[in-house]
C-alpha cells in the first residue's frame, strides 16, 4: 500500500427529504482492490468479479476465482439496500506481518428524529448501542461522529482450511457525517490484523480528513452544526 499516490472517488448523494443533491469526493490511496458498482448487466458484473478475485488471489485456482466471485455477488442486495458507494480491501506487510484492511463507504437517509444537531443525535444513539468509543469531531467538510470498536464475523468457508465458516475479530473505526439535504455518509475501516491497526487507522485519517462535498453548480460546501 502506498501512501503518497492517491485517487479520488466521485459520488452523488441521493437527493434526501432535504430536496437536492450534494456531490461527495474523497480520496483513496492507491493499492486498494475495489468492488464494482457500475457493471451494465449480470454477466458483465461475474466478469468484473472474476477479475477482481485474480488480483486478489493471485495464486488462486480459476474454482477459486470462481467462488470468491460468487461470494461476493451474493451479498450485492444487502450492498444495494445499505447505500454503499464505495467497497475496497488492500493487504500490506507491517513489520513483517501481512496485514489486510477494508473500507466501505455508504450513503443512506439520515433518521428523520435527528432534528437540527443530527451529530449529537448520533452520538446519543450509537453510544446507547455500546459497540466503542464515540467522540463527535470536526473535520474539513463539518462536524461528525466517530466511534472505535471490535466485532465479530465469519470468513466463508470457501476460503479457510478447514472448509468451514470460521469467526474472526474486526476491529473498526466508523465515521458518520450527517449532510444538511438529510442524507448520512458513512466511512468506515476494518481490519481483523492487529498489526496493522496503527497503520491503516492513521490512513483512514487521511481518507476522512479528505472529504469534500460540492453543491450542484461545483461549489464546495461545509455542513452545518
Amino acid at each position: 500500500m502506498t501512501t503518497t499516490d492517491t485517487i479520488e472517488v466521485d459520488r452523488r448523494s441521493p437527493e434526501g427529504s432535504g430536496g437536492t443533491e450534494i456531490d461527495v469526493r474523497w480520496i483513496m490511496p492507491e493499492g486498494f482492490l475495489e468492488l464494482p458498482f457500475e457493471a451494465d448487466d449480470l454477466d458483465e458484473l461475474v466478469d468484473q468479479l472474476v477479475e477482481l478475485a485474480q488480483k486478489a488471489l493471485p495464486g488462486g485456482t480459476e474454482d477459486v476465482h470462481l467462488e470468491w466471485a460468487a461470494m461476493c455477488m451474493a451479498n450485492y442486495d444487502e450492498f444495494i439496500e445499505a447505500g454503499l458507494q464505495y467497497a475496497g480491501f488492500v493487504t500490506t506487510e507491517v513489520e513483517g506481518v501481512r496485514c489486510t484492511a477494508t473500507v466501505n463507504v455508504s450513503l443512506v437517509d439520515l433518521d428523520e428524529r435527528a432534528g437540527p444537531k443530527p451529530v449529537g443525535f448520533l452520538a446519543s444513539t450509537m453510544r446507547h448501542l455500546e459497540i466503542g468509543q464515540v467522540d463527535e469531531v470536526k473535520l474539513p467538510c463539518g462536524p461528525a461522529v466517530t466511534c472505535i470498536g471490535t466485532r465479530q464475523a465469519s470468513v466463508d468457508a470457501s476460503l479457510t482450511g478447514s472448509g468451514k465458516d470460521e469467526p474472526i475479530w474486526t476491529s473498526f473505526i466508523q465515521v458518520q457525517i450527517p449532510l444538511s439535504n438529510q442524507t448520512l455518509m458513512l466511512l468506515e475501516m476494518g481490519t481483523p490484523t492487529a498489526e496493522g491497526w496503527d497503520t491503516f487507522s492513521a490512513m483512514f485519517a487521511g481518507v476522512v480528513k479528505s472529504v469534500r462535498f460540492f453543491d450542484e453548480q461545483g461549489l464546495p460546501l461545509v455542513m452545518p452544526g
